[in-house]
């Protein structure tokens, strides 16, 4: 069993929709995790573009909140799981950009993945190498100034419209899981 995601015709018609759509492929592909959705195949038929990925079934982190009060325990084992997979993605160049409860799937075996690289930034690594993933310079940045991603969960410099970095995406972390524990 797989899950397919298909970009809409209308959205298709939109460039800038179309850019993101692969930049999502591009990024999440190139992450071996077990904390981070696998992308199987990402491509094109009768002029409609699709990925193909593993399909995670359980609840998004949003609908588990919902539900009863989560223990502690459960929190951190989350919060884990959730940083480790960000560790991998910046150490591949990768910062997410959107890390909300809704792009968190918890499956019933206690597992997470990350979901949604849609607003994925490319960055160089550490140690001023490129990243490892074989994406052009001009897509390694998006519009100066420009605000991506959910309000609710942006660090002070991605709301500003400023380049992050993965210090961004564990900001966002930390608010999901301020909301985890109250709920």
């Amino acid at each position: 069993k797989v899950a397919l995601k298909v970009l809409p015709p209308a959205f298709a018609a939109n460039p800038t929709r179309v850019w993101r759509f692969e930049q999502e492929a591009r990024a999440a592909s190139g992450l071996n995790h077990p904390n981070i959705l696998t992308i199987h195949e990402v491509g094109q038929h009768e002029g409609r573009h699709f990925l193909v990925s593993e399909l995670v079934e359980g609840q998004t982190l949003r609908e588990r909140i919902r539900g009863p009060r989560l223990a502690t325990r459960e929190v951190l084992d989350i919060g884990v799981q959730v940083a480790a997979a960000l560790v991998a993605a910046h150490g591949e160049g990768i910062v997410h950009r959107d890390i909300k409860p809704e792009n968190l799937m918890v499956r019933p075996d206690g597992l997470v993945k990350v979901l949604d690289f849609g607003l994925a930034k490319l960055s160089h690594l550490a140690d001023g190498t490129d990243d490892t993933i074989d994406i052009s310079a001009a897509d390694r940045r998006t519009t100066p100034g420009a605000v991506l991603g959910t309000t609710r969960y942006m660090s002070p410099e991605q709301a500003r419209g400023f380049d992050v970095d993965g210090r961004s995406d564990i900001f966002s972390l930390g608010l999901v899981l301020y909301e985890m524990v109250l709920g």
